[in-house]
């Protein structure tokens, strides 16, 4: 049967209702849609905080910086979690701790507070409910030949709050404040918290699928860091993480530098939004076709160049709606591709811990984006210098992704069981 056949077939199976995965896949992408669109808001906060509240620009994309760090620490200790203990607890823990921080954010009266709500809580919730345990658990339950396709369309659905969630906080902030807006994004986490009880769901026949007798964890870590390929992921995840945080807080402030409407950043925002929902689904599907390295590959250098010229053409509304347009087809689709291909590489039984750990690099460019995007500006008055960077870590991260190696990983040898200890299922 030729090949384009098998992958329609594989795609028909996967939309029917009968199918155990379709469950899984649309939890996963209403956590996703409210974490993520959550998150994609903080950059309309930035001017706001700074002038009600006189704290220096500085200090509030520290916080915003902060939360993408804190996140990308914890992720490999809430994949663990959700590896170990299931989704659920991790999602409700996570959504709790999400609308802890942006409700001590909206009554934080000086910037420590406001670094341990919007930096530290939120990272805690985020790295609970967003790509380490939801695309961990939709990874479960889909099909190898799937599980591409089943992880772009929950990405692709998680955009979905980008595009609704960033012009309702715009809308309740401009109508009552930056207070109250953060306290409907509260609200808004706890509502999606109990979706976490679907990603738990099994297999076909209310079974798990099939896996290999567990490995010790730390031979897998062991394995994951001497394998050439993770390593050269890990590092390209690094740009991804770098070019979507400086965007996505400084957007909106650079666009009023150069004399634009401030509503025009929001529709940026979700612009970007809605397009990442046929990126990521795009992304999702040719990872099913071509092998996921290439794919990311060609993406980071369409990013990169995407910023090049809008950082030399001239700046309208227009130019702003096309980039955001571009910038929305490449935005996420690097998620299911990075995390389908560690699946590939090393099997689904540690993909939450494994992921969580390579998306600790995706985080510390977080980091460097937000944070060093209002040092730049603070010190020179200008985002120029930042904005050709994140240009050209297109190209470097495209150089990483080419030469990756996607050949199975051996496993390492399971742990024996004590002797008289009942087997422990997968």
């Amino acid at each position: 049967m030729p090949t384009a056949k098998i992958h329609d077939d594989h795609e028909q199976r996967f939309v029917s209702l009968r199918n155990p995965a379709l469950p899984v896949v649309i939890a996963a992408a209403l956590i996703l849609s409210a974490a993520m669109g959550v998150r994609q808001t903080f950059g309309l906060f930035l001017g706001p905080l700074s002038f009600d509240r006189g704290m220096p620009v500085t200090l509030i994309a520290f916080a915003i910086a902060l939360h993408n760090l804190v996140w990308g620490i914890a992720q490999p200790f809430a994949g663990a979690a959700a590896d170990r203990y299931g989704c659920a607890r991790v999602v409700a823990f996570g959504g709790a701790a999400f609308a802890a921080g942006l409700g001590l954010a909206a009554v934080a009266p000086s910037g420590a507070m406001l670094v341990v709500g919007m930096g530290l809580l939120v990272g805690i919730g985020i790295s609970c409910t967003s790509f380490g345990v939801a695309l961990t658990a939709v990874g479960r339950v889909a099909s190898p030949a799937q599980r591409s396709m089943a992880m772009g369309i929950a990405s692709a659905g998680g955009s979905l709050g980008q595009v609704l969630v960033v012009p309702l906080a715009q809308s309740v902030r401009a109508g009552a404040g930056v207070g109250a807006s953060l306290y409907v994004l509260a609200a808004l986490m706890l509502l999606a918290a109990p979706l976490g009880l679907l990603l738990d769901k099994r297999g076909a026949a209310g079974t798990p699928q099939a896996q290999p007798p567990a490995a010790p964890l730390r031979a897998v870590l062991a394995l994951a860091c001497r394998h050439r390929g993770y390593r050269l992921l890990t590092l390209g995840f690094f740009t991804c993480g770098f070019q979507l945080a400086f965007i996505g807080t400084h957007l909106p402030g650079y666009l009023t530098l150069c004399h634009l409407p401030a509503s025009l950043g929001a529709t940026a925002l979700a612009l970007i939004g809605l397009f990442n929902m046929a990126g990521s689904w795009a992304c999702g599907w040719l990872g099913g076709r071509f092998r996921q390295q290439y794919v990311l590959g060609w993406l980071y250098l369409a990013r990169g160049l995407a910023i090049a010229v809008f950082l030399l053409l001239p700046k309208s509304a227009a130019s702003v709606m096309v980039f955001a347009a571009v910038m929305g087809l490449t935005w996420l689709g690097t998620v299911p591709l990075t995390s389908g291909l560690v699946a590939k590489v090393f099997g689904t039984r540690h993909l939450g811990t494994l992921f969580g750990v390579c998306f600790l690099s995706h985080q510390v460019g977080s980091f460097l984006g937000a944070w060093l995007g209002g040092f730049m500006f603070d010190l020179t008055g200008s985002y120029s210098a930042v904005w050709a960077a994140t240009a050209l870590a297109g190209l470097v991260a495209a150089l990483l992704h080419f030469p990756i190696d996607d050949t199975a990983a051996g496993t390492p040898a399971p742990q024996p069981a004590p002797r008289g200890a009942a087997p422990r299922s997968a």
